[in-house]
């Protein structure tokens, strides 16, 4: 990757944390967008995650007003709820055309995409910013069995990253993961001045450790 070029990342939150925790590690942000600003001009650092609005607690608000304050254009919305065929109530949230609308707005402005998520349904917009003339990376893994990444999204890029090789440098190192105090889980919602992290408390618990979820939940 040339020092001169201009990248975005654009992270599916609820993909990345599948993978992550199938492949038994935790992601540090920190090192992450470190990791990505020696590789090039950082424009932008994309994070997409569904939040499920009528919970008191969120265990994921941590990590999006760490991102928020820390260098990560963090997108979110609610989710939605749904009842499936057998009766069970679940609630989905997809972020795919809030990426994709973004990643095609920033085109003009960038070199080099780089998408975390080994979703098949992103194959069209990788194409679509290739003939824009943007060179895309997509991150996952071919490791597990099966693969966390479709392999028609992995044909399409430029190039692939396997999450199971960046993890030295990229992952948390677990020997910095501190318990959550007591009680902690159940505290009530925060107003905004409350919720601007301290860093050093957030990193030293968190690592920053992704606490999010998949697309879809039983209830």
């Amino acid at each position: 990757m040339s020092g001169q070029q201009r990248i975005a990342l654009f992270i599916d939150g609820a993909n990345l944390y599948a993978t992550t925790k199938t492949l038994g590690f935790d992601i540090d942000y920190k090192r992450l967008l470190k990791e990505f600003q020696g590789r090039g001009s950082l424009v932008r650092a994309f994070y997409y995650t569904a939040l499920v609005e009528d919970q008191e607690y969120s265990s994921i608000r941590p990590l999006i007003d760490w991102l928020d304050y820390n260098g990560y254009r963090v997108v979110t919305k609610p989710t939605k709820e749904f009842v499936d065929s057998a009766g069970r109530r679940k609630v989905k949230g997809n972020m795919d055309i809030e990426l994709a609308i973004d990643a095609l707005e920033l085109s003009p402005f960038i070199d080099h995409m780089v998408l975390f998520s080994g979703d098949g349904d992103f194959r069209s917009l990788v194409e679509a910013m290739q003939r824009r003339g943007v060179r895309v990376s997509v991150v996952s893994t071919i490791t597990t069995q099966p693969p966390m990444v479709a392999d028609e999204l992995r044909r399409q890029a430029d190039e692939f990253l396997d999450l199971s090789q960046l993890a030295s440098r990229i992952g948390r190192d677990p020997s910095d993961r501190q318990q959550r105090p007591a009680g902690e889980g159940n505290d009530r919602p925060r107003t905004q001045q409350q919720q601007q992290p301290r860093n050093g408390a957030l990193e030293s618990r968190y690592g920053i450790r992704q606490q999010g979820s998949d697309d879809e939940f039983d209830l």
